[in-house]
């Protein structure tokens, strides 16, 4: 079986995995980094989005082995010395969640998303941006609330 090393949320990590096995499968199965949700296994729905190399990907459609080397950071990985991040403390102060389940995507999203177009975004370019990412619950529009302000604080 083969082994597959990166850097998982600044630590280095390493695991034997199948040739198959997804990136979501081995952060939530073999880390018990269960943050990254899988929803739709078809890459449709955004839960599971991670940032591999600075880059958000759907790691239910992302072979574990393409990480090799790689700088993984998920949703555990983006608060430090216990103080949420602008972006997740932006979500919690503008209720853009509810169930939660869609929440550590959007987040991801959300921090990419601020990484290519700048702080200042308008709702139109959030809504576009997050056409990958479903939430069953809110309407969104709290959702881009939480996104520009968390851009705008960070």
């Amino acid at each position: 079986m083969p082994i597959v090393t990166m850097n998982v949320n600044g630590k280095d990590v390493s695991g034997d995995v199948e040739g198959r096995t997804l990136l979501v499968e081995f952060l939530r199965e073999n880390l018990s980094l269960t943050g990254t949700h899988v929803g739709c296994d078809t890459s449709q729905c955004g839960a599971c989005v991670v940032h591999v190399d600075g880059k958000a990907v759907k790691s239910c459609s992302t072979l574990a082995l393409s990480a090799e080397g790689a700088k993984v950071t998920t949703i555990e990985g983006v608060a430090r010395n216990g103080e949420l991040h602008p972006m997740q403390a932006a979500f919690k102060a503008n209720h853009g969640l509810q169930c939660g389940f869609c929440t550590p995507g959007m987040v991801m999203a959300g921090l990419d998303i601020v990484k290519r177009r700048g702080k200042k975004l308008k709702e139109e370019t959030i809504r576009a941006e997050l056409e990958g990412n479903i939430c069953r619950c809110t309407g969104y529009h709290n959702i881009v609330k939480s996104i520009q302000d968390g851009a705008s604080k960070m």
